[in-house]
């Protein structure tokens, strides 16, 4: 039972960074780029995965929930390096429209929409690396 507190606040924070997403994107019509679609394809099945994990107090969905959430927090960390970083952009040139390197957000001069999502990424991460294998014995 202790694990699915563990759950729930990953997939509360799953929920959080979608409803983020779509803010941005719907409501403010922000345009996003090819990064930023990557890290929304391993954003929302974490809703849901998250969500069934909390529902069943599976424990092995810990493993596919950390492969998700690690390496969609490699992306954004490529992706806010990208927008921060002088001469780290990419050389090819954007084939989607809209360059990476764009900043829709800038708050306090680092906060970024990546930096804000490679944030949710990290937070789920820790989360998981606190849930424990349950004892079979104590049943």
């Amino acid at each position: 039972m202790k694990n699915t507190k563990y759950f729930y606040i990953s997939w509360v924070i799953a929920l959080v960074a979608m409803l983020g997403s779509l803010f941005y994107s719907e409501i403010m019509h922000f345009v996003p780029c090819e990064k930023c679609w990557y890290q929304r394809i391993l954003m929302y099945p974490l809703l849901l995965i998250a969500g069934f994990a909390a529902f069943t107090n599976a424990y092995h969905f810990k493993y596919l929930i950390m492969t998700f959430s690690v390496i969609g927090f490699c992306i954004s960390a490529l992706h806010y390096i990208e927008q921060k970083v002088p001469g780290f952009a990419s050389i090819k040139p954007c084939v989607g429209g809209i360059p990476c390197t764009t900043q829709y957000v800038n708050y306090f001069g680092f906060i970024t929409i990546p930096f804000l999502a490679g944030t949710a990424f990290l937070l789920i991460t820790i989360v998981m690396l606190l849930v424990k294998k349950p004892n079979e014995n104590l049943r």
